[in-house]
């Protein structure tokens, strides 16, 4: 939570000395949102700013901390001061005199102008009227002014963060930072950004900066008194405190020699055809543990080799993995995968044996069909063409399909390649299919019922 160089030298340029003449409230929070634009980047400058604080000879000028504190007002803009983390810097900033003197204060103090702007910037979540024509002025003019107006009543604010305070734990009240001035040993006669600059960078840059310490008091935790007895307990202090979970990834898992020698078998599966005494064995071994289809190493990625090699234990594995989560994405890369024998063959098989969401066999038709009429090679066309036709014609007699929602598409595919035979043979099926929808239902013996006298 530190902030990199550049962006050090960012800061520090906006709260140079020089600058505070000339740089008003409003160029002051365009340049800090123009080198600062994302939020995550806020805390850490607010971190940043409040060590500055804490430390007056790194800002020694009564005009670069009214700066430093601005900037943690714009930080939080537009949101109630109560729910800012750095909220009790400004509680400090603005107490009296007698108030001070009774706590101990990091933060260096400010003059009645400076207190008097910053409780009326932080006492409303929109600024009033008047405080926005201050934040026109630069920040010597508030400084060097005298104020026209008094402090503003923060009291609410004040007993709120006590309220939070004292909810705190005794060791978290203790910590300090572990970074403080050492006021007796500072010789220098001005302030030397050249010197100052370097200072800050090595304080507050880099993962291991000093300001991501603190100094807290340590939390002693007494030994329980040991058992007495011949065999006496030893307390064990260990030297190492990186400690790491042993997590046993086996857990569960069946480890048994069936359960290898299904994984090797699948692990082979995925590249090639397997024996049909192999293809018996898995099958064999999947239907003794159903659970066991979880473990042998089968993810979407892989399914479409082992539906190209071994179509048959392909749609075993399938409908054992009815019931996972993750069985709209084996349908999904089923249904997108190249069109083959086999992966019709799979298809045509599933729709038999369950209710395949309609959506999937709609997609896996249409891909079909688009993959014939994009072959160049025609005698592979037409051999595609074929054995589309005789699928389609077994998912129609099947009544797997709504004829209606493909009707269209399909007929339009048989029309183009209609010199081939099974085509024209599923244009007839069609065509068939259509009239008997559009034949009216027959009648009954109408005319018999009403030529019958009435009965008295």
């Amino acid at each position: 939570m530190a902030l990199s160089s550049k962006e050090m030298v960012h800061l520090t340029n906006l709260l140079a000395e020089s600058a505070m003449g000339t740089s008003t409230f409003e160029n002051l929070a365009d340049g800090f949102h123009k080198h600062f634009s994302s939020k995550s980047d806020h805390f850490k400058v607010g971190n940043a700013v409040v060590l500055l604080l804490r430390n007056p000879d790194l800002l020694p000028h009564p005009d670069q901390r009214l700066a430093a504190l601005f900037l943690l007002w714009e930080i939080n803009k537009g949101e109630a001061m109560a729910n800012s983390p750095f909220a009790p810097v400004f509680a400090r900033v603005l107490l009296t005199e007698n108030e001070r003197n009774s706590i101990v204060n990091l933060i260096a103090p400010i003059g009645k102008a400076e207190k008097a702007f910053l409780s009326h910037l932080i006492s409303a979540t929109v600024p009033s009227r008047d405080v926005l024509q201050q934040l026109k002025k630069t920040l010597r003019q508030i400084v060097t002014t005298e104020p026209t107006h008094s402090m503003a009543d923060w009291g609410a604010l004040k007993v709120f963060l006590a309220e939070k305070h004292s909810e705190l734990t005794a060791e978290s009240k203790s910590s300090i930072s572990c970074i403080v001035s050492d006021h007796e040993n500072d010789t220098s006669p001005t302030y030397n950004p050249s010197t100052v600059n370097p200072l800050i960078e090595s304080l507050m840059c880099g993962n291991r900066s000093p300001i991501n310490s603190t100094i807290r008091p340590e939390f002693i935790r007494v030994p329980p008194p040991l058992h007495i007895c011949d065999d006496e307990l030893v307390w064990l202090h260990p030297g190492e405190r990186d400690h790491q979970i042993a997590w046993d990834n086996g857990m569960g898992v069946n480890n048994s020699a069936g359960l290898q020698e299904v994984k090797k078998l699948m692990a082979k599966a995925f590249k090639e055809p397997l024996l049909l005494a192999k293809q018996q064995q898995l099958l064999s071994e999947l239907e003794k543990d159903p659970k066991l289809v979880y473990h042998i190493g089968l993810t979407p990625a892989k399914f479409p080799g082992l539906v190209e090699n071994n179509p048959i234990p392909a749609i075993e594995i399938l409908l054992k993995l009815m019931q996972s989560n993750q069985i709209t994405e084996y349908f999904s890369v089923l249904v997108n995968m190249d069109m083959s024998l086999h992966s019709m063959e799979v298809v045509n098989r599933l729709t038999t044996a369950v209710d395949l969401p309609q959506e999937f066999v709609h997609l896996y038709i249409s891909n079909c069909i688009s993959t014939c009429e994009s072959m160049e090679d025609k005698s592979m066309q037409n051999r595609h063409v074929r054995l589309v036709c005789v699928f389609l014609q077994s998912l129609i007699r099947n009544k797997i399909i709504n004829v209606k929602d493909l009707f269209i598409e399909m007929q339009a595919f048989c029309i183009e390649f209609s010199h081939i035979r099974e085509a024209a043979g599923l244009f007839r099926l069609l065509k068939n299919m259509d009239s008997e929808q559009q034949q009216p239902p027959q009648q009954g013996n109408s005319n018999t019922t009403q030529n019958q006298p009435n009965k008295k």
